[in-house]
């Protein structure tokens, strides 16, 4: 078998081999009737590639890098290799349709990459744990309140045994899986080191600890999250996983260095989140009767804009999940890839490595997608490719970061975008917030207080002025708090959104490179509540406070 040492440290000489390596595997191409592919541009499915384990695939030569359905495409070296068949043979037997293509080392080497994100389907590696015990479920299923984990926190920090760091660390996890905390902030701090969760987007603390522990446990969060033990004067990171009850939990860590000890922020990326739908996002029903049409047609370009961590990503998988169908190629270009989806082919951006959000569009676009979701537009070659995606057929969702939905339109113009050819891509601009949702078992019935009267006299009458109906405006509810909520009043989370629609009017208005409040004003006659008609109806219906709609909305308007 012909094999190329690329090692060499002569640059010159490794691009001469490769280059060999490439033109020797044409040629075979022609000989075995396989078609030869090229990987460094191509978008890698980490869910094709974690149908084979590491060690197997290295030793097979072989690499998995596209799934559709049952069509699996498969990169290889050698078709007459017997590891080779054998694990072809295998992949067939388990029902999927494989497309052949041959490629070099160095295309292997790329896909093989990719298995560092996959926990659970790698080789095991030196400096990593396994930290799926037994017990971890049990865990889980005890903490369903912040004072339960606090208590049990407690406990443990005061334990003797030899296990009591492994311990401590499952009860951290366990505690933040459990309460449904989506981050696990770790403070060092000159008197203790400061355990927070974050809870629908709000920070709790849940425990100190004395630093004397915090090395220990930091010592074997490193070792978990396969970071440097010896290294406390730079960022690292890392991420590990925990399986349970048939999921597979991600973290991902981050790590800097700080005056009293390095900080932690732990991500927890659980699958059940995916579970949102489009009901579940809280947009009104004309609002989603609107959405469920627009994502729904063949080609054109939705928008989502707000702030980091409005959940603009978890709308946009809630439009993959709404329409996806084994009928259609979809694809995405996230940085980084939140959770895995099902019969959607995935690829991150490691722009580190030149694999930027525009490689990875250009990439993507010899893919053959139908739907194409892009984690963010940043820039003006990007937001360019994307609309021409949208302009040859494509659906194309991403997000840009505006505070409004009719802010998308000049943000556009501002980074490059030829004004016209916004009107023909463009279908619709959101803009959305998150909101605490109240807590159903101890929310409170309040008559607003003069301010608030005013502010929602002024919108209902708004709201009734477009949709045609009223609201009630002589009662809100207060937060109090209990168990069920960890005493905070709140429970989960609602979207409170707006849209702008690219109509005639607005479509006009492009040759004169409107303002935002240009393009405001002609979307009123859309009838599509504003952020602040939206916050104020969901405020009347009790799903949220006027005090909690306030801090994520300018209600004064």
């Amino acid at each position: 078998m012909l094999k190329f040492d690329d090692t060499s440290g002569d640059d010159q000489l490794a691009k001469l081999h490769q280059k060999e390596e490439e033109e020797f595997l044409q040629i075979m191409s022609a000989k075995h009737g396989i078609p030869y592919a090229d990987l460094s541009a191509v978008p890698i499915d980490t869910t094709a590639v974690g149908l084979i384990k590491e060690d197997l695939a290295r030793a097979a030569l072989i690499a998995p890098f596209d799934i559709a359905g049952k069509k699996l495409k498969v990169g290889l070296f050698s078709p007459t290799q017997a590891n080779t068949k054998e694990v072809l043979a295998s992949l067939t037997e388990r029902g999927f349709i494989i497309e052949q293509y041959l490629v070099s080392h160095a295309s292997l080497e790329k896909v093989w990459e990719r298995y560092t994100e996959i926990s659970g389907a790698t080789k095991s590696e030196a400096g990593t744990v396994d930290i799926s015990g037994e017990n971890m479920e049990g865990l889980v299923e005890k903490f369903t309140t912040l004072v339960a984990v606090s208590e049990a926190l407690q406990t443990t920090v005061t334990e003797k045994s030899a296990r009591y760091i492994s311990n401590l660390f499952s009860v951290i996890l366990a505690g933040a899986i459990g309460i449904r905390a989506s981050d696990i902030h770790i403070e060092p701090a000159e008197d203790a080191i400061h355990i927070r969760y974050r809870i629908d987007g709000a920070l709790h603390e849940v425990v100190t600890l004395p630093h004397t522990i915090y090395r220990l446990f930091s010592s074997r969060l490193k070792l978990l999250a396969g970071l440097k033990l010896n290294v406390g004067s730079e960022s690292q990171d890392g991420r590990f996983s925990i399986k349970m009850s048939g999921i597979e939990i991600e973290m991902r860590v981050s790590i800097i260095p700080g005056a009293y000890g390095e900080g932690v922020v732990m991500r927890i990326l659980n699958p059940l989140s995916l579970n949102v739908t489009l009901e579940d996002l809280g947009m009104s029903p004309r609002l989603l009767a609107i959405v469920e049409k627009e994502i729904s047609k063949p080609h054109g370009m939705i928008l989502n804009t707000g702030p980091t961590g409005s959940g603009k990503t978890t709308t946009l998988y809630a439009f993959l999940k709404r329409i996806y169908s084994p009928e259609i190629k979809m694809m995405t270009i996230e940085d980084p890839i939140e959770y895995h989806m099902k019969g959607v082919s995935q690829t991150q951006v490691e722009a580190d490595k030149g694999y930027t959000f525009l490689e990875g569009l250009r990439a993507a676009m010899r893919q053959d997608p139908d739907v194409i979701m892009i984690g963010e537009i940043r820039d003006s070659e990007t937001a360019k490719v994307a609309i021409n995606a949208a302009l040859t057929g494509h659906m194309v969702f991403s997000t840009l970061h505006t505070n409004t939905a009719a802010g998308a339109i000049p943000r556009l113009i501002d980074i490059g975008v030829t004004p016209k050819i916004i009107g023909s891509s463009l279908t619709v601009a959101l803009a959305q917030r998150l909101a605490r949702k109240l807590c159903a078992e101890c929310k409170k019935e309040d008559a607003p207080n003069e301010r608030e009267q005013k502010i929602i006299d002024e919108v209902a009458a708004q709201i009734k002025g477009k949709v045609g109906t009223e609201v009630q405006t002589k009662k809100v509810w207060r937060a109090v708090g209990c168990t069920k909520c960890n005493n905070t009043g709140y429970k989960g989370r609602v979207g409170v959104f707006e849209a702008v629609l690219m109509d005639a009017d607005i479509e006009a208005l492009l040759d004169t490179i409107p303002s935002e409040r240009e393009i405001r004003e002609a979307a009123k006659k859309q009838n599509i509540l504003s952020m602040r008609e939206d916050g104020i109806e969901k405020i009347l219906a009790g799903a949220t406070s006027f005090d909690e709609v306030e801090r994520v909305v300018d209600l004064e308007g």
